[in-house]
Parts: C-alpha cells; sequence; structure tokens
C-alpha cells in the first residue's frame, strides 16, 4: 500500500486528497494539530508544526509528502495577522524539511502549497511557471518566503514541487464556491467592481488528479500552476455561475461597497479585485488533460450534486509525452 502524508491535511484541500488518494488504496495520513479530529477522511496524528516529534516516524518510507499548512489570509492585514500568516507557513514547512533530513528513508517526493497569488496583478498577460512575473505587496512576499524555506534545504533524496494554487471550486468547509452559490442565490451574484480582472480557478476533481499526475512524472519539479487553462473575467465567472444556478440576473458590487463589505466581513478587497492570470503550462506541456477545462462544466458538476454526494470516479485522462 502506498502511503501520503498530509501535513495540514484537515482542510478543504486535504480532504479532497485525502479522499482522492482514499478511494486509489493508498493511506492517507493526516498531520494535524487538532485534539479531537472531526474529517472525514484520513488517519490522524497529532502534531504541533513546528517541533520534532513521534510523527516524523509517519514520514519513514513514506512515497510522498504534501504540505497544506497555513492560516487563512481570509482577515484584515493587521500587523499581528500578518505575522501569523507568514510563520503558520514558514515554520511548519522547515521543520518538515528538517524531519526529512534525518530520515533514513524520506518520500520521493515532497509538495508544498503556494500560491497563484505570487504573480502580479495582470489584465492581458498570463502568467506561467517559466516566464509568469512576479508581483509584489503583502501576498506575493508571502508566498515568495514560503517557496524560499521550502527549496532553501538540502534534500538530495527528495524530488519537490510548489503548489501555485488557483481558486479551487468544490464543496467543503471553507471552498470558496458554496459562498458564491450563497450570494448568487440572494440575488447579489453580480460582477465585482469593473469585472475585467482575471480570475484562474480549477475544480477539486482535477486538483487532486493533477498532484497524482505531478506525483507520478518524475520531471515535474520547481513551481506548478495549479489552474484550469481556461481563466475567465470576474464579470464571466459571476455570469457563468448564475447560468449554472438558474438564477436569472446579479446586483453588481462597485468598489466603495467591496471596501465596505470588506472592512464588516474582516477581509481584504485584495481577495476579489486583483487579476490572477495563471495558466498551467507546465502540466500541458507534459500531456495532462483535464476533466474540466471550461467554466460552464466545473459549475453544472457543482451544482447538480450536494455536499454530501461522494465525487464520480473518472477516469484520469492523459495523452502520450511526445
Amino acid at each position: 500500500m502506498k502511503k501520503i502524508v498530509l501535513a495540514g491535511g484537515s482542510g478543504f484541500l486535504g480532504q479532497v486528497l485525502a479522499r482522492h488518494f482514499n478511494e486509489k488504496g493508498w493511506d492517507a495520513v493526516i498531520l494535524t494539530r487538532g485534539d479531537d479530529p472531526k474529517f472525514a477522511e484520513g488517519r490522524p496524528v497529532q502534531w504541533d508544526g513546528e517541533t520534532i516529534g513521534p510523527w516524523t516516524s509517519e514520514l519513514n518510507e513514506a512515497d510522498v509528502l504534501v504540505n497544506l499548512c497555513g492560516k487563512s489570509v481570509n482577515c484584515r492585514y493587521r500587523r499581528r495577522n500578518r505575522e501569523a500568516i507568514l510563520q503558520s507557513r514558514i515554520r511548519p514547512t522547515r521543520v518538515l524539511a528538517k524531519s526529512l533530513r534525518e530520515l533514513e528513508n524520506p518520500p520521493s517526493v515532497w509538495l508544498n502549497a503556494s500560491s497563484a497569488t505570487i504573480y502580479r496583478h495582470s489584465f492581458d498577460t498570463p502568467m506561467d511557471e517559466t516566464d509568469g512575473e512576479l508581483g509584489h505587496g503583502f501576498s506575493v512576499e508571502i508566498c515568495r518566503a514560503w517557496e524560499d524555506a521550502f527549496f532553501e534545504a538540502e534534500l538530495p533524496a527528495t524530488r519537490r514541487i510548489a503548489l501555485r494554487t488557483s481558486m479551487v471550486l468544490g464543496h467543503g468547509n471553507n471552498s470558496v464556491f458554496p459562498i458564491l452559490a450563497r450570494i448568487a442565490r440572494c440575488g447579489m451574484g453580480g460582477k465585482l467592481s469593473h469585472g475585467n480582472q482575471m480570475t484562474s480557478w480549477i475544480h477539486e476533481r482535477d486538483f487532486a488528479r493533477a498532484i497524482e499526475f505531478a506525483i507520478d512524472d518524475e520531471d515535474i519539479a520547481g513551481p506548478l500552476n495549479l489552474t484550469a487553462p481556461a481563466p475567465v473575467t470576474n464579470s464571466v465567472f459571476m455570469k457563468t455561475l448564475r447560468q449554472s444556478l438558474r438564477i436569472p440576473f446579479g446586483l453588481p458590487h462597485i468598489k466603495p461597497m467591496l471596501e465596505i463589505a470588506a472592512w464588516i466581513m474582516r477581509t481584504e478587497t485584495e481577495l476579489t479585485l486583483k487579476s490572477r492570470f495563471a495558466i498551467p503550462a507546465k502540466l500541458l506541456s507534459h500531456r495532462f488533460v483535464f476533466n474540466y477545462p471550461f467554466l460552464d462544466e466545473a459549475f453544472e458538476n457543482l451544482t447538480r450534486r450536494t455536499p454530501s454526494q461522494e465525487l464520480p470516479t473518472e477516469p484520469a485522462l492523459t495523452l502520450p509525452r511526445l
């Protein structure tokens, strides 16, 4: 039985991966800080995310390590939150690297979370892993520091992949899709500000499949954009969501309204107004084929099933390498 260790795997993305690899017959281990785990998928193992402990035995002879640890950025960027966001990413990454250096048989591949927000605000230029221009500002600096901590250690036996993930569409706690669906059903699902900002996204099934694909392809290393090949503007994104929900209209949100709402909800407008135009150049060049390459197909799949329904098992479509 193959084994995957998911650090911080109790959240939405971790549970998507745990379910996917459980279906494949893998042993999915969740490194969690919680004393009483309530997640459905994976075998829980306690850790604190900062110090070496008994949990390191789970990594020895494991096949894969995936690190998803990090405080949510859905908050106000006050000094205290900024420091917590940074340290909640850097500390687990470094203690995992330290543990791998001490193991006799470390995992052969380590995938570490990052974010597609590392690229600059772009309306007209798609950003790939080779030529994409990194941006500036708090969120970008967090991603840069995160990736620096990930790649700084000498780990010759372990291939490393930084997952520059876009918005993942699916059902589950902390997933954006149920929130957007509720907003649209209330008649508020119009464009945000001018609506021209680009939105990169990926269906939860393709997110899991792409990670499995990257694990299996030994030529994939370094930054990897996890996003569907057809990003759209925010205006098209919200219109497509309304159409999938059979909602005929949606009130638009002007920028001052968004700023007030963000202040009330204790979050930042950057999460909705930054133009994220990432494309999966590396996945496509390695002949990965998406089950949901287009937004309307992704939304139709999500709206016709409830959160409690299992994802349908679909074949992993791939093409031969050229």
